[in-house]
This record gives structure tokens, sequence and C-alpha cells, in this order.
């Protein structure tokens, strides 16, 4: 019996990417999980310019200034280094606006690429450095995958699936989603932050143990 994990995320967001490393120790722990993994949109940045902005100036105005983006950052790598996760930050010149990149999650669902898209994404963003705004970057991605890559470029060129995109943004917001990375389990119970990897053991063990009591209790 599956349970759906939404994973409610944005691929600028390192704790997404510590967050999705942690679930992704856990999952290969149980090979048989529960979990139908699907990924859904929340810009961290919805009012972003096209075009990004200058990554310094950018967390210097998030932050209070120099000193206060660094401490952030700081823990955060250390965290992440931590976690086996070797993130450089100083490799990223610019902060995109995501939409694109949801627009791209959106289609790879359709295909059962989702996780290998988001994968790239942060790959892309947190160890290379390449702006995941940038259409060539997200039609190689798309390539990378076995998506195809001429059909992918044609719909970034246009508007589709823009709309319905935001709209999902919006949808999670009502939702009471104030940040990310969040998870749903079930469609019912809610999952904050870069949990451990041990804590989502116990959770799968606890679905897993319970879909065989409910099962048990059928048979009895």
């Amino acid at each position: 019996m599956t349970t759906t994990l939404d994973i409610i995320s944005d691929p600028i967001c390192p704790w997404c990417y510590i967050g999705k490393s942690r679930l992704d120790a856990a999952l290969a722990q149980r090979p048989d999980h529960p979990f139908l993994i699907r990924w859904r949109p929340f810009q961290l940045n919805p009012d972003m310019p096209a075009e990004g902005m200058e990554r310094a100036a950018y967390l210097e105005q998030k932050f209070g200034g120099p000193e206060g983006a660094e401490r952030v950052y700081r823990q955060i790598e250390q965290v992440a280094r931590d976690d086996g996760l070797d993130l450089d930050f100083a490799g990223i010149a610019r902060t995109p606006n995501t939409i694109d990149a949801h627009r791209l999650l959106r289609w790879a669902a359709i295909e059962g690429r989702q996780s290998l898209v988001a994968n790239q994404l942060f790959h892309r963003y947190f160890q290379k450095g390449e702006d995941i705004s940038d259409h060539a970057v997200l039609v190689d991605i798309a390539r990378t995958v076995d998506m195809d890559a001429e059909a992918t470029a044609r719909l970034l060129a246009g508007d589709a699936d823009l709309a319905e995109t935001q709209a999902e943004d919006r949808q999670v917001r009502e939702m009471g989603v104030t940040g990310v990375p969040t998870f749903l389990i079930g469609g019912k119970y809610v999952v904050t932050g870069a949990q451990e990897t041990e804590t989502w053991l116990r959770i799968i063990d606890e679905i897993v143990q319970k879909t065989a009591d409910l099962a048990a209790a059928k048979r009895g």
C-alpha cells in the first residue's frame, strides 16, 4: 500500500537539499518504503525579477548585511558538510527566479522523473553554480534525465503551465505552508524542516507497522 509524500520545496533552498539528502538516506535503508513521492512548488522569492539578481546583494538584503549572510551560510555549509554534501556557495553568482525550474518539475512528473530532475536542479545550483533559470540549463537537465529536450525547450519558450504552477504555489501557502522544506504525508500529516535520517526511518517504520496492523485486523 503506497502513501503519498508531497515534498514542498524550492531548488534554491539549501535546507531543502539537505532535507532531501537525509530523506534519501532513509529511503535507501528502507527500499520497501511505502512512499509515492511528488514534488510541489514553493517559490522562496515569488517577486524575484525574471533575470534574478546578483547573489551577494540578495543575501545582504535578506540577512541585513554581509556579516549576517556569512553567519547564516557558514552554519548551513557546516551542517551540509557533516551530512556529506559539498555545497559551493562561493560558486553561485546569481539568485535566480525559480518558476521555470518548477515548471520543469511539473512536466517531469508526467514521465515519472521528478526526483531525477530535483536531484539535477540541486546539484547544478549548489555544486556547479549554474543558473537554473537559464532555459539552456533546464533543457540540458531534461536531456540528462531522458526527457524530450526539444519539447522542453518549446514549452519553456512559452507560458505552458505557468499559471497552473503559480496557482499550486498559492495553494500550498493557503494550506499554511510558510517555509520549506515541508513534507505532507498521505495528504494529512505535516513534517517541517530538514529532518534527520533517523526521524524518517521512524516515520517509515510506523507507517509500515500501521499498514500491517490494519491488514491483520481485516483478516481477523
